[in-house]
């Protein structure tokens, strides 16, 4: 019945991103103005789908006004450069530890790819209400997909470069990098194919928490459940 504004707000900053780094790669004229109207459209197009229901403390117009302040503080920074792909699509198979091939295929969709001195790089950006920690890049599940579609489809060393677009009072930009081992990739297929078992068993039952339940859509189908 509603989109929360945390995904609305997420998915125009990319998709004004997306197009940024299209016209990088294209070697055009970045205005800024542009990129800032592809934000502002892309929350728009949204909001004529469905409701947007606001979180506690937040206004229409503060969010509108932090993507755009989000948006030029990115740019403001050394642009990425040997851009590879942008929102590329990727579907590679998924294999266990143990090289055991899984029916269902792995699907990523690579905000930015880029080659530098060391390689690929996987670029994937995030709007945060505050900074990342270590810890978290080194137990993120994404950031070993994304490796291991990219090592699938290219046969190459790739490293994953988060870009956090921190919306404090004053924007932030933080870069932090992870990498992934043999072992990471095979434990990857291994909790896939458990989470295959579970699916196939119908062991489904609500997840509910303060954290994620208060701008939920599913909510009232959730609290429902039987």
């Amino acid at each position: 019945p509603f989109s929360a504004s945390g995904l609305v707000f997420g998915s125009a900053v990319h998709q004004a991103v997306a197009v940024y780094h299209q016209y990088l790669k294209d070697k055009l004229e970045v205005v800024p103005e542009t990129i800032r109207e592809q934000f502002l459209f892309a929350w728009q197009r949204q909001e004529d789908e469905r409701p947007i229901r606001l979180g506690k403390n937040e206004s229409r117009e503060d969010l509108l006004d932090q993507g755009v302040a989000l948006l030029d503080k990115y740019m403001s920074e050394p642009a990425p450069e040997q851009i590879v792909g942008i929102e590329e699509e990727m579907v590679v198979p998924l294999f266990t530890s143990q090289g055991e091939l899984l029916d269902a295929p792995l699907i990523a969709v690579l905000d930015l790819m880029c080659r530098d001195e060391d390689g690929l790089a996987v670029v994937e950006f995030k709007t945060s209400k505050r900074r990342y920690g270590e810890a978290e890049l080194e137990m993120a599940l994404q950031a070993t997909c994304y490796i291991n579609a990219v090592q699938e489809r290219y046969g190459e060393p790739v490293t994953l470069r988060y870009v956090v677009l921190v919306k404090t009072k004053t924007p932030q930009v933080q870069h932090l990098t992870t990498e992934r081992t043999e072992q990471d990739l095979g434990r990857l297929g291994d909790t896939v194919q458990a989470v295959q078992r579970v699916i196939e068993s119908g062991a489904f039952y609500p997840i509910e928490n303060p954290l994620n339940c208060s701008n939920c859509p599913f909510r009232g189908p959730c609290k429902e459940w039987q």
